[in-house]
């Protein structure tokens, strides 16, 4: 209201001038001088523009799932993560691949600098923003759909296990060391901290029965296997053979079997050299006597062994 009643003041003013001005030249006032009166006040009656169109912000930190608006049924495989801080990363959860992007956003567009050795820029035209989907096109001009969901967490989301849950099919684990495995989500938690990593079966079993993984570089892949039978006693047998995953890396094993009346326990340790030190897989098993689920077990462990990939 008070830049209103300012504007109508000034618009006031002006009038005021101008039939001054009209009454000077009756008087012989000179008309350069009057023009030059008009400009300078109409000058001052200009409006700052206030109601210029500001940035929208369309994503929110989340994950938006993203595929053609053609499209009736979409198969949600590619995402774009939205960190909300100004960056994100694109992610295929067919192939597993993430890039990394910085975005800006400005009225009716959102500009993308994506990667980050030799960054292209593109501008992202937004023609609609409602539950929770933005659609609009890049330069290209195909009608994109970006769909926000709802049931993930951006710190946690694994574009590969989201397209694998929705299909029904076993999770991926890959380590910071440079291999990883499948796993059924239904049958194998997951925990993971520094160079340990461990699988523990949740199905129904006699006890514990998980694998822990570990890299060292206190021992190679002989040593490591040695000092784990060791500890375990003169039961322990070793062997090599290949390591799984590979066609020609050596492999170490060492078994301790359980006995007819003891606790069920069954250990296996499998290792090889891995960078600097030993890659190392634990196996701890309880057997329960009942054979349907002793062989669950055994199965969902060896599936997640027979799965293991190095990635480089």
């Amino acid at each position: 209201m008070t830049k209103i009643n300012s504007l109508l003041g000034k618009l006031f003013m002006l009038c005021l001038a101008l039939t001054l001005s009209l009454t000077m030249v009756g008087c012989g006032q000179n008309q350069a001088g009057i023009d030059k009166l008009k400009s300078k006040l109409t000058a001052s009656t200009t409006i700052e523009d206030d109601e210029t169109p500001t940035a929208v912000l369309y994503f929110t930190k989340g994950v938006y799932a993203n595929y053609a608006a053609e499209l009736e049924n979409p198969e949600k495989t590619y995402f774009y993560v939205f960190h909300g801080d100004g960056t994100g990363s694109i992610e295929d959860g067919e192939v597993g691949t993430a890039t990394y992007f910085e975005y800006q956003v400005g009225y009716n567009s959102v500009t993308f600098t994506i990667g980050t050795d030799e960054p292209i820029e593109e501008e992202f035209k937004v023609t609609s923003s409602e539950d929770g989907k933005v659609i609009g096109s890049f330069d290209d001009g195909i009608e994109l759909v970006f769909e926000h969901l709802n049931d993930v967490d951006v710190d946690t989301f694994n574009a590969v296990n989201y397209v694998h849950a929705a299909r029904g099919e076993d999770f991926t684990y890959t380590d910071a060391n440079g291999w990883q495995v499948r796993y059924n989500p239904e049958f194998i938690q997951v925990n993971q901290g520094g160079p340990v990593t461990t699988f523990v079966y949740t199905g129904e079993c006699a006890g514990t029965n998980m694998i822990t993984v570990t890299y060292t570089v206190d021992n190679n892949g002989e040593g490591a296997i040695k000092a784990i039978g060791e500890g375990w006693g003169d039961k322990t047998t070793y062997t090599e053979s290949i390591f799984p995953g590979t066609e020609d890396v050596k492999g170490y094993w060492a078994v301790c079997a359980s006995e007819e009346g003891d606790s069920g326990l069954y250990m296996t340790a499998i290792a090889r050299d891995y960078m600097d030190g030993a890659l190392v897989f634990e196996f701890t098993e309880h057997h329960s006597g009942d054979e349907m689920i002793d062989i669950a077990v055994s199965d969902y462990l060896a599936a997640i062994i027979d799965s293991l990939e190095f990635l480089n």
